[in-house]
């Protein structure tokens, strides 16, 4: 996946660079990120499905070469907050320290009601086929929609969690583990060790600009990003694929 991106990014901007470049212009973004995770596949579990989206950063600059008035290649360097939350009743690993009171096998989960979050912060590295067109001839509004693939490093990941509860033996708590005390869930995990640093997938967006003069534009857009690495390094919690929806704004301005 690593060489086919790099592939990619080489021809883009090695046909960019041969092109009539006919504006290169840099912009700056800045925004919401609305990241959730997703379970698939054969490893699906108790941990790693019923997540829900949470809020987050997004931010990112960028370089625009115009290749046609229509068509541009757009290198970003981005920062986009990724993860996902539970509240309520969930599944967690049935610890070393309950196993006793199990008449033979313990159970692989037990459920309490409390809240998780998990907070992953990746660097992604998109690069975008952008196209777009002017909503008249004299008009300063302009629609574009951008697509491409990217690569992802890992940056940090967390897991929060927070909450006081009754431990119970099935999932819809109407079997309370009465030889169990309410259990404190507040705690902070450092899970960046457990999840692949490397991660590869495809974003795209959509927005409207505003010319401001001759060179600068202000622009709102919305988006997505979809990673298609699987971010666990093993199968005990699961396997998720991390994605996010994106809301910016932000301001270009040519060089030439």
């Amino acid at each position: 996946m690593k060489k086919v991106f790099f592939t990619i990014t080489a021809i883009l901007l090695l046909c960019c660079g041969e092109t009539r470049a006919q504006q290169v212009s840099i912009g700056l973004r800045g925004g919401m990120s609305i990241p959730n995770l997703t379970a698939g596949g054969s490893h699906q579990n108790p941990l790693n499905t019923g997540f829900s989206s949470r809020i987050g950063a997004d931010g990112a600059v960028y370089a625009d070469f115009e290749v046609t008035p229509v068509f541009s290649i757009r290198p970003m360097i981005q920062y986009s907050s990724q993860g996902g939350k539970k509240n309520g009743l969930q599944a967690f690993p049935t610890p070393a320290q309950f196993a006793p009171l199990f008449p033979g096998q313990a159970p692989l989960y037990l459920y309490a009601n409390f809240k998780n979050e998990s907070r992953l912060d990746y660097l992604l590295l998109p690069v975008l086929a952008n196209f777009g067109w002017n909503l008249g001839a004299q008009s300063p509004l302009r629609f574009y929609v951008n697509a491409g693939p990217f690569a992802g490093l890992l940056l940090s990941g967390k897991q929060i969690t927070s909450g006081t509860s009754a431990v119970y033996l099935d999932e819809k708590g109407a079997m309370p583990l009465d030889q169990v005390p309410p259990q404190s869930f507040d705690g902070k995990k450092d899970i960046k060790d457990q999840l692949h640093k490397f991660n590869a997938g495809a974003e795209a967006n959509l927005g409207f600009s505003y010319r401001t003069g001759t060179s600068g534009n202000i622009f709102i857009e919305g988006g997505f990003n979809y990673g298609f690495v699987n971010i666990q390094k093993g199968t005990a919690n699961g396997k998720n694929n991390a994605g996010a929806g994106t809301l910016a704004v932000g301001y270009s301005w040519g060089l030439k």
